[in-house]
């Protein structure tokens, strides 16, 4: 245990972090789990919301949450169905510059 006034001051708010970061990441990590599973477009936005929040207050890397975002932002979007496709583009006519 610490002796030093400043010491035991420290140890007091680092537990108290502690138990707000392992609170905040154990709802990011439930919030990815229902995300994936549902696979709805509310559930991918609060798990990225939540994502961004915790890239933030460096809960956690910002390299993990741009990863976690592009997986998530995957799985919510629609499978595009075969359609005719897009109508050629006709070539521009240039006209001939003249030369003196």
């Amino acid at each position: 245990m610490p002796i030093i006034k400043s010491a035991i001051k420290k140890l007091r708010q680092d537990r108290k972090r502690t138990k707000i970061n392992r609170a905040k990441k154990e709802n990011l990590k439930e919030l990815i789990k229902k995300a994936k599973k549902s696979k709805t477009a509310e559930a991918v936005k609060k798990a990225q919301s939540a994502i961004d929040k915790a890239a933030k207050t460096h809960l956690i890397h910002k390299n993990k949450a741009a990863r976690l975002k592009s997986a998530l932002s995957k799985l919510a979007k629609p499978v595009k169905s075969p359609s005719k496709p897009a109508p050629a583009k006709r070539p521009v006519k240039r006209k001939k510059s003249i030369k003196t």
